[in-house]
């Protein structure tokens, strides 16, 4: 009879339940929508993964609207790079300041109650476009920003562990690369929707704007501003609908261990496994990279020696870097079942840092066509630092998620310093802070990783 990968849950104790012993548990309340083979006893996830899978694409999608917004509210708000950045320091805060709480929640309520939490916080946050458009308000976009965060917070908490014990312990990395394939769909279809349903209206130039009387400057703001009310409005009703759904379905029972609240030994020890740490480290190094080449695309585009286009048609190419990211992780999650995870990893960080290196040094088609192919190496990184880091925690599993996904607010951190590099070097000799954060991916990958507890003093 074998365990599965333990995570927490709402019991009191640390304790493992074995895999057939949980399904029997949970038959009787028809909670499980999966298949059980009578001969074999084993269970397939499949029902389940299909509908966690929803939340990959939806949080996916609205991640990668941010890198609309950024070049949207520049001209509107008459922000330089520093400040616009605060649309993406304000979203990756989020992660910071609401994961622990998300595993809280999650102990008290479950997996399935927390995304349908999540989901919900999400719509109220798509809902503060509105007021925050009519306004015009950039502390108001600020505020939905969080709560939009706060949201997909609570989605990652859940989502990801969730999904590394949907089956075997072997082909968990290759399975959440799987998933993140799908929230690579929705990274790759956000920005062209941005581009039509936001961008649409050209943007004045600064000088044009510093001219205009204060009268026809707010009218101005208020037109282009307008331009986010109908995407946002649909989007928070599609988050309910969403949670309606979640809220329907019958999510399995997944084997799990907590940590017992009279104990502090598990919250002492989780930061003794230094791969875990050290992991930590690489999602924050990996999500500021990506999302800080990705906020100023569109800007960077716009550069005259290197593109010279106007926001939509380069918000339309920012999808390419996007659907690059799509179809490396359904390459991954094959090439993952048979080469080990920092093989692959270490590869991908040397590509993507040769990559933006290229891009610094070249102008026109050759500085774009390179920039949009570090998409492409992006994809794996995320899920396979996860699976990296959370390697071999046993009922630390749960604390090690909560760890990792506060490191996501290095997409709030390093953007925030290329933003400040931009407006000081350029934006494009900016790119040279991710190239570094790809050096220290590959050094995870092959060292990093390689799980060891810290031993006492």
């Amino acid at each position: 009879m074998t365990c599965v990968l333990p995570l927490r849950n709402e019991c009191d104790t640390w304790k493992l339940v074995p895999h057939q012993t949980q399904i029997e548990m949970n038959a009787p309340s028809q909670e499980s929508s999966n298949d059980t083979s009578a001969a074999t006893g084993t269970v397939r996830y499949t029902g389940a993964l299909i509908t966690v899978t929803m939340l990959f694409f939806i949080w996916g999608f609205l991640t990668a609207l941010n890198d609309i917004l950024v070049p949207h509210l520049k001209p509107i708000f008459d922000l330089n790079y520093k400040q616009v950045i605060l649309v993406q320091f304000t979203f990756f805060s989020a992660y910071f300041l609401f994961s622990i709480p998300s595993g809280m929640l999650i102990d008290r309520v479950g997996y399935k109650r927390a995304m349908v939490t999540g989901l919900a916080i999400m719509s109220f946050g798509a809902a503060m476009f509105v007021p925050a458009a009519k306004a015009p308000s950039f502390p108001l976009f600020l505020a939905a920003l969080l709560a939009l965060g706060a949201g997909i917070t609570l989605l990652q908490v859940a989502a990801n562990p969730y999904v590394t014990v949907l089956g075997p312990a072997k082909t968990a990395s290759s399975r959440l690369n799987l998933t993140q394939a799908f929230n690579s769909l929705g990274t790759t279809i956000a920005p062209y929707f941005g581009s039509m349903l936001i961008l649409s209206a050209v943007a004045k130039p600064a000088a044009e704007l510093h001219a205009m009387p204060p009268d026809a400057f707010q009218a101005y703001r208020l037109q282009q501003a307008a331009s986010v009310i109908l995407p946002y409005i649909g989007l928070s009703l599609t988050l309910l609908v969403l949670a309606v759904i979640i809220a329907a379905a019958r999510l399995p029972g997944i084997p799990q261990a907590v940590r017992s609240h009279t104990s502090h030994e598990s919250d002492a020890s989780v930061w003794k496994r230094r791969h875990l740490v050290l992991g930590a480290v690489a999602i924050f190094a990996y999500v500021g990279a990506e999302v800080a080449i990705g906020s100023f695309l569109v800007n960077y585009f716009g550069v005259p020696a290197i593109g010279g286009l106007a926001p939509d048609r380069a918000a339309r190419l920012v999808s390419l870097y996007w659907f690059g990211a799509m179809v490396g992780r359904f390459i991954g999650a094959w090439v993952l079942r048979y080469v080990r995870t920092g093989i692959v990893l270490a590869f991908n960080a040397v590509a993507a840092c040769a990559l933006v290196l290229f891009s610094v040094m070249s102008s026109g088609h050759l500085a774009i066509g390179s920039i949009l192919l570090v998409g492409l190496f992006n994809s794996i990184m995320f899920p396979s630092i996860f699976a990296l880091g959370v390697a071999e925690l046993g009922p630390l599993t749960g604390d090690g998620s909560g760890v990792l996904n506060m490191a996501i607010v290095g997409g709030a951190v390093i953007p925030l310093l290329a933003g400040a590099l931009a407006d000081k070097i350029g934006i494009q000799h900016a790119f040279v802070l991710p190239a570094f954060c790809y050096l220290y991916i590959l050094y995870y990958a092959l060292r990093g990783s390689r799980p060891t507890v810290v031993a006492r003093a």
